[in-house]
């Protein structure tokens, strides 16, 4: 039976270590077990995934349910295609592997992502060329104030760039309890578009990529570029890659001819990416204390060991305003602030 237990550290629940306490935690393995720990809770309640996509500043004044749902299954579909559902509590990793293990494609490209298969639709996780969205069926979830169980289809959930209506609407209202994605058989033409993949697969010899193949490629260019949270305390990507106008871009590549663009959705847009900015800003390796940016990845923030979360957050300022100056580009976090967001600088 799930319970609360009072005063509990999160430092074992996020991937950046920081050690900061719960007003209570609780394990939630299966959706019957909601209705009572919602029914007992004695504050605000709180969602936890896999921890790989907050930062937390202070202590939390919230009762947190940590969803491990655990399950995966496959059913075929008449299109044939197939679709898997997955637990909240699964972790994302093992989830792509299992479908990789079936015979199935879609998911390779979003290797490695650490965290759970219930925040991945929230923050509508992405990498080399895929977006969740693009392979999203439908998701249930509970209603922590009203106990109703909701299914929400992917026109309801206004996926963008790292962003759904779960990030806005329902923060703090929903518990994801399994995403369902429709996946295809491993003959499927696989998105080798990305051109770090594409590198690395003809530096294998590859010239026929399969799904397992994509999926290889993609763990090892991720294991050389971004630090092992297990070691070094992290949440991978910290900031967004800022959306700017075409007007801005083109001026600012009269000052920096090799500033990188990427199109978006809207033509008159185009995305650059904020390692770039931050790397060219001379943020690059460099350590405030025991917070620092990555030397290798200069989107990553990391936790050499004992940094508060408001230390982090501190630093994140810091880089937001020098490339604010340099740039005229006001970046966005991609991770999520818990507890406030520390002094402004």
């Amino acid at each position: 039976m799930a319970y609360w237990q009072p005063y509990t550290t999160l430092r074992p629940y996020n991937t950046f270590g920081i050690d900061v306490q719960a007003q209570a935690l609780a394990q939630v393995t299966a959706v019957e077990q909601i209705p009572r720990l919602v029914a007992t809770a004695a504050g605000p309640l709180r969602v936890l995934g896999g921890g790989s996509n907050i930062l937390l500043c202070t202590d939390i004044d919230a009762w947190v349910l940590h969803n491990r749902i655990p399950g995966i299954t496959a059913e075929p579909l008449p299109n044939g295609n197939t679709l898997v559902a997955a637990g909240g509590g699964v972790v994302w990793h093992e989830l792509v592997q299992w479908t990789l293990g079936a015979g199935l494609a879609g998911l390779e490209n979003l290797s490695l992502i650490p965290g759970t298969v219930g925040a991945a639709p929230i923050q509508n996780i992405g990498a080399y060329g895929v977006e969740l969205q693009d392979v999203f069926s439908h998701l249930e979830a509970i209603d922590l104030a009203s106990g109703k169980m909701h299914v929400f289809r992917r026109e309801d959930c206004a996926f963008g760039y790292r962003d759904s209506i779960f990030k806005r609407e329902f923060r703090d209202r929903l518990l994801i309890t399994r995403v369902y994605f429709q996946l295809h058989s491993s003959l499927f033409e696989v998105n080798t578009a990305y051109g770090a993949i594409a590198q690395q697969l003809n530096d294998w010899g590859i010239t026929h990529p399969q799904a397992r193949d994509v999926s290889r490629a993609v763990v090892y260019i991720r294991s050389t570029k971004l630090p092992d949270p297990a070691k070094v305390g992290n949440a991978g990507s910290f900031f967004k890659n800022p959306t700017i106008p075409n007007e801005q871009w083109l001026a600012l590549r009269e000052r920096f001819p090799q500033l990188p663009a990427y199109p978006t959705d809207s033509p008159e847009r185009v995305k650059v990416p904020a390692g770039w900015l931050i790397e060219q800003a001379g943020w690059k390796g460099i350590r405030r204390g025991n917070a620092g940016v990555y030397p290798l990845q200069a989107l990553v923030l990391v936790n050499y060991g004992g940094a508060t979360g408001d230390e982090i957050w501190h630093l994140a300022q810091e880089v937001m305003a020098s490339v604010n100056q340099a740039f005229g580009i006001t970046l966005e976090p991609e991770v999520n602030i818990w507890g406030g967001k520390g002094k402004k600088i």
